[in-house]
């Protein structure tokens, strides 16, 4: 049996040209104990926080695949809650970096996550139409609320009450009683999708935006706040002349439900913009509210506080009042009629502050509002840009100002064209806008230079040059010593799409839209503005041709040169006398991308038909058609020195091919849009791609053989694992199809989960019978014998099987645990309430057991009471469940006792508050410091 080839996988290794992706939202956070200092940005399936002062990246919170859709920081400002486009949520730790918690619940992206005041708890909102409610502390979903028909678009909290607030594209907004988790209100004023929610003056006002100009107000009012809490609802509502008995069941139900709170319409505020609102949001304290649409201007308005409304309306009583007098006067009317005719409108509870217009469309903002009255804004833009501004809410009129941008990490549109220099350091970058040059070692950009539309570019031999074709035709040459643009020349009349250096060295090849190939020598000019010569490019031949020319090659010995033509063929010609020699055609779509291998024997082509073919380039004979990619092939190159090679394609995905053996070798994912081209570095190390989602993609080839059969296994493995997350999820029996439901869903680690609980329940229950069978030989014996220990419990330290499962029960993750154990079969369930029943009797993990009881409890019940066998055990762990948890809330009610009483002897010993929150001094004591310093350095 021969070798298989071997092959060397390559692998990704950084993700770089992207400030901030679009899909997310941008959230002030706290870091190093500075606020609105440093901002979090979604960055493709990462998550980066900015310096804004700085432009620096300080922290990167990495992520696995999917990409990021919503961000929303924990209010003590330790954690950022991230959702992702597969539905999953994950908390990371500002402070080491780590993604602490893994929350699934939801089937499709993540569009909306709120905390609650105090942190405990995260609501979340999905394109599947549902919310969830997840207990951060416990890592373990509370309950699923369904009701919505269309994704739901905000969650909000009301503050101190157990109630949610959610909107939906189904144009309605739903108000949920999280005791009871039904919903108890629908708000159907609004004829389109509701975009936004934002609660103001301190919760009692609700401003919902929508697809019109108007921003609607909604007045608040908890009811059961100002009634006897032991009249009858149905009493309180209805007139004292009204009986009882009018009323019928529904009624009082309605009733019931109707007096958690009334909602009513307040007003309306008319924005500027015409289209709908794309963002609508407070600061952290209520105080300022904005709103943006799909434009680039931030309208940001001002909530007046019950102080400042009430003198607002004293003023205008006075001069109600001076206006009535002069009438009165003059005999028109009464004074006494005006007194009570003026009310507060929603207009001047809510002032419109400024309105900020940024440098492009605006995709997201936060505000943050500093105890001097200081506005911070950070604003993420559409152009793959970060701004902040700032401005003094409390000076009349309030004057923007910008204070920072980050841009240079980033291109502001796509990168259309990428290449490599010889020496395998730099790479260059072309976008509609601009040309940038990166370090590959520490991807850096060290070179920003203004361009056209650049579809094509190349190093100059040497390094110190780089030449650009642009849309509008032109040949654009740059120095990159000095970042300026030395020459451009009117080198086609239409797009100039394809650029190829000859293999001497001496010139290069342009083909484009003018139906032409032309040929271009360096030269050494002399400058007019220097003594010195620098280089320039003169046109030697042209090559006119019948259709459009899409992409151009030289073959490696520069005999050949490949043209693809509009038509869908590639025609070669002799480079010398430019005579015809082949013609390639196939292709039913045209052909966008082509490479000639090292030695001249191979041409690869890739197709906006999907396809790649292999002709030799003898005879123009088709080896093989590969079926490449699910969307248009954009970019084809071969890795030097080698017959394979790489395409990209519009369906996302880069794939490395074999053009001996025409096998697919391996698929690099990553990019999370359409991929537009790839550059290979001279030594094939290095892969370099860009996409329409703004990022670059670095990949590495590695020393780590890839086998092809394993490949492919891995394939299945993939395959497999998102086949169970797509299958249908457990039935809870008795549970109605209502309103609530479990948090959780099947995933592959909650069916893993399961997996790892029946296999120890499995070596429980074979030890088990093996003690019992050595205790009967020892006794037939008459003597000891020493049993030998199972290998695995012996890696855990000699424990028992008992032990053992309890060990691998804690092992399941918080939050994968309920579905864990919903998919566990019943013949393993009376296994486990015996052992959970040992357990209590020993004290060990009482809350994770009482928990795990209860989740088994709510599957098989029928089942468990139908078994005699199980009666006593079910007696039993009644018995000491009560017991157990009486004991644990009297430990943890004895020790909440004794740290309030050591708490007010250290406050009566010291004279301090403790654990007063001591970072508003520390942050005095600095500027006092800094202030210092300054005052220092300007006396010396």
């Amino acid at each position: 049996m021969g070798l298989t080839k071997q092959y060397l996988r390559y692998t990704g290794t950084a993700l770089f040209g992207v400030v901030a992706s679009q899909k997310g939202n941008i959230a002030y956070v706290t870091l190093r104990g500075d606020k609105g200092r440093y901002v979090a940005v979604p960055a493709c399936e990462h998550v980066f926080i900015w310096d804004t002062r700085k432009g620096e990246k300080v922290l990167i919170l990495q992520g696995l695949k999917q990409e990021v859709t919503t961000l929303c920081p924990s209010p003590d400002g330790l954690h950022l809650a991230v959702g992702y486009e597969d539905g999953s949520i994950r908390v990371f730790s500002l402070l080491s970096g780590e993604g602490s918690i893994t929350f699934n619940g939801h089937k499709a992206a993540v569009t909306a996550l709120k905390y609650d005041e105090l942190g405990g708890c995260l609501a979340s909102g999905s394109k599947d139409t549902d919310v969830i409610v997840w207990d951060v502390i416990n890592e373990s979903g509370l309950y699923r609320l369904k009701g919505h028909k269309d994704a739901v678009t905000q969650v909000l909290f009301l503050k101190e009450k157990n109630i949610l607030v959610s909107s939906a594209k189904d144009t309605l907004v739903k108000w949920w009683d999280l005791n009871t988790q039904h919903c108890f209100k629908t708000l159907v004023g609004h004829r389109t999708e509701v975009w936004g929610l934002a609660l103001v003056a301190e919760g009692k006002l609700l401003l919902t935006g929508s697809a019109d100009s108007e921003l609607r107000g909604w007045s608040i009012n908890h009811f059961q706040e100002n009634l006897d809490p032991h009249e009858p609802q149905y009493k309180r509502s209805k007139g004292p002349s009204e009986s009882l008995e009018e009323f019928s069941e529904a009624d009082q139900e309605e009733t019931q439900e109707e007096h958690i709170l009334s909602c009513t319409k307040a007003g309306s505020i008319m924005r500027e913009g015409r289209d709908r609102v794309v963002t609508l949001a407070t600061d952290r304290t209520g105080r300022i509210l904005a709103c943006h649409g799909t434009d680039s201007v931030l309208e940001i308005f001002c909530v007046l506080s019950e102080e400042e409304i009430r003198k607002k309306m004293e003023k205008k009583m006075k001069k109600a009042r001076k206006k009535a007098k002069q009438r009165a006067n003059e005999g028109e009317e009464e004074e006494e009629e005006v007194d009570g005719s003026l009310e507060c409108s929603l207009q001047e509870k809510i002032v419109r502050l400024v309105n900020l217009k940024a440098s492009a469309k605006i995709k997201s903002f936060d505000l943050i509002l500093s105890p001097k009255g200081e506005l911070k804004a950070a604003v993420m833009l559409q152009n793959n840009m970060v701004e902040s501004y700032s401005l003094n809410s409390a000076a009349q009129p309030s004057q923007v100002a910008r204070t920072s941008k980050i841009t240079i990490g980033g291109h502001r549109s796509d990168v259309r064209t990428l290449a490599f220099s010889s020496d395998n350091i730099a790479v260059l970058s072309a976008s509609a806008e601009s040309v940038k040059v990166w370090n590959r070692s520490t991807l850096q950009c060290i070179r920003t230079m203004a361009c056209e539309y650049a579809l094509c570019s190349l190093f100059v031999p040497g390094d110190r040059q780089v030449i650009v074709g642009t849309k509008s035709g032109k040949l654009q040459l740059y120095d990159l010593a000095s970042g300026t643009l030395l020459e451009a020349l009117e080198a086609h009349d239409g797009a100039l799409w394809s650029i190829s250096l000859s293999s001497d060295q001496r010139g290069f090849v342009t083909g484009g839209a003018d139906k032409c190939v032309k040929f271009w020598e360096f030269e050494l000019v002399k400058d007019e503005n220097t003594v010195q010569k620098r280089l320039s490019v003169k046109q030697t031949r042209i090559l006119q041709l019948d259709e459009d020319v899409l992409c151009v090659r030289y073959s490696p010995n520069q005999k050949l040169l490949a043209v693809a033509l509009l038509d869908c063929t590639v025609k070669i010609f002799y480079t010398d006398t430019l005579k015809f020699f082949l013609s390639l055609y196939g292709h039913k779509l045209p052909v966008l991308c082509m490479d000639i291998s090292y030695d001249g024997a191979l041409i690869a082509t890739g197709s906006a038909d999907r396809n790649v073919k292999i002709w030799g380039l003898d005879f123009g004979d088709c080896h093989r058609s590969l079926f490449a990619h699910d969307d248009s092939v954009m970019y084809l190159q071969f890795v030097p020195k080698s017959h394979l090679f790489f395409t990209a394609g519009k369906d996302r995905k880069i794939k490395q091919w074999d053009a001996d053996k025409f096998e697919h070798v391996q698929t690099l994912e990553g990019h999370h849009q359409e991929v537009w081209c790839l550059a290979l570095s001279p030594n094939g190390d290095y892969v370099v791609s860009s996409s329409h989602d703004k990022s670059l993609r670095l990949w590495e080839r590695t020393r780590e053989p890839l086998v092809l059969e394993e490949e492919r296994e891995m394939q299945r493995e993939a395959e497999y694992e998102d086949s169970v997350a797509k299958e249908d999820q457990p039935v809870v029996a008795g549970e109605t199809q209502g309103e609530a439901g479990l948090a959780g869903k099947k995933t592959i680690e909650t069916v893993k989960g399961a997996e790892r609980i029946m296999e120890a329940i499995e070596l429980y229950r074979e030890e088990t019978t093996k003690l019992e069978e050595h205790r009967a030989i020892c006794r037939a014996a008459g003597k000891e014998v020493p049993l030998p220990v199972n290998p695995i419990l012996l890696a855990y330290g000699s424990i028992s099987p008992a032990a053992y499962v309890l060990e691998v029960l804690k092992k399941v993750k918080s939050s994968e645990l309920e579905e864990s154990l919903l998919v566990l079969p019943f013949s393993y369930v009376p296994d486990l309430l015996r052992l959970f029943s040992q357990y209590l009797q020993q004290d060990s993990e009482v809350e994770l057991l009482c928990r795990a009881l209860l989740i088994l409890l709510r599957t098989p019940l029928g089942k468990i009471t139908s078994n005699q066998m199980l009666l006593k055990v079910m007696e039993n762990l009644k018995e000491t469940t009560i017991a157990k948890v009486s004991q644990v809330r009297d430990v943890l009610g004895f020790n909440m006792a004794g740290l309030q009483f050591l708490k007010r002897e250290i406050e009566a010993k010291d004279e301090v508050t403790f654990f007063a929150d001591a970072t508003d001094r520390f942050e005095e004591k600095r500027r006092k410091r800094k202030k210092k310093e300054k005052m220092i350095l300007a006396v010396v």
